[in-house]
């Protein structure tokens, strides 16, 4: 699998020049998780990661082929260190065992277990608010968390965890900006390619998509190489 490479290359790209910490998933202090999403009332959130207007992008690609470590990776200031509503964003990299895109049923299977996977991690104090549809993922974080240590790189660790529970995934990368200068408009844009070629696959491996002319995923088959190739070969 690697149609989403050059896309997560744009993505570290945007990482470059930014003051990044980088933690090894098995050095990582465990935090507590829940066994379903708690609301964070306004009375008891120190503040929005992505509130309001603020920017709040997140996206998940997959790769067989690019190296990733297992780590959270934090870029600006972390948890603790935030005082106010800001913009961040989230980047989710896997790397799966190329087997299993080999057949399509198993291949639709693995998408929509990982992708549940993702929407079902409830960190103490740190409640998700995702819209999809609008590429959205703020959070609230609460003041008792925050004063519990919470910090990002314990969220990510629950979340490289629940990702390790499947065994089609080698590797797992978590990236969380909260760095103002980070081009969080440029990563929107990248994530809704990302999100456009995991429909696409849903489509392809669900066996949804019979005429490419009429299908509304034409044009990112178009755009990305490999993707018109896997349909057409008749798995």
């Amino acid at each position: 699998m690697n149609l989403y490479d050059s896309l997560i290359a744009r993505c570290e790209d945007m990482l470059r020049d930014l003051p990044c910490k980088h933690y090894p998933y098995d050095e990582i202090e465990l935090w507590e998780q829940e066994a379903q999403q708690s609301v964070i009332f306004r009375k008891d959130t120190a503040y929005e990661l992505g509130g309001g207007s603020l920017c709040a992008y997140s996206a998940m690609a997959f790769t067989s082929k690019r190296p990733v470590a297992d780590e959270v990776i934090v870029c600006g200031p972390d948890l603790p260190q935030i005082k106010a509503d800001t913009s961040y964003a989230v980047f989710t990299t896997l790397r799966v065992d190329d087997g299993a895109w080999e057949k399509k049923e198993q291949a639709y299977r693995v998408l929509r277990r990982l992708d549940y996977t993702r929407y079902h991690v409830y960190p103490r104090g740190f409640m998700t608010r995702i819209s999809s549809s609008a590429h959205r993922e703020p959070a609230r974080v609460s003041r008792e968390a925050l004063r519990g240590g919470l910090d990002l790189k314990q969220v990510g660790r629950l979340y490289l965890e629940a990702y390790h529970a499947h065994p089609e995934v080698l590797a797992a990368r978590v990236v969380y900006v909260t760095d103002p200068r980070f081009s969080y408009e440029a990563f929107g844009e990248a994530a809704r390619r990302i999100d456009a070629v995991t429909e696409s696959l849903n489509a392809i491996f669900g066996n949804l998509i019979m005429d490419c002319t009429s299908c509304r995923f034409k044009p990112v088959c178009d755009e990305v190489e490999g993707l018109r190739r896997l349909h057409s070969r008749g798995q």
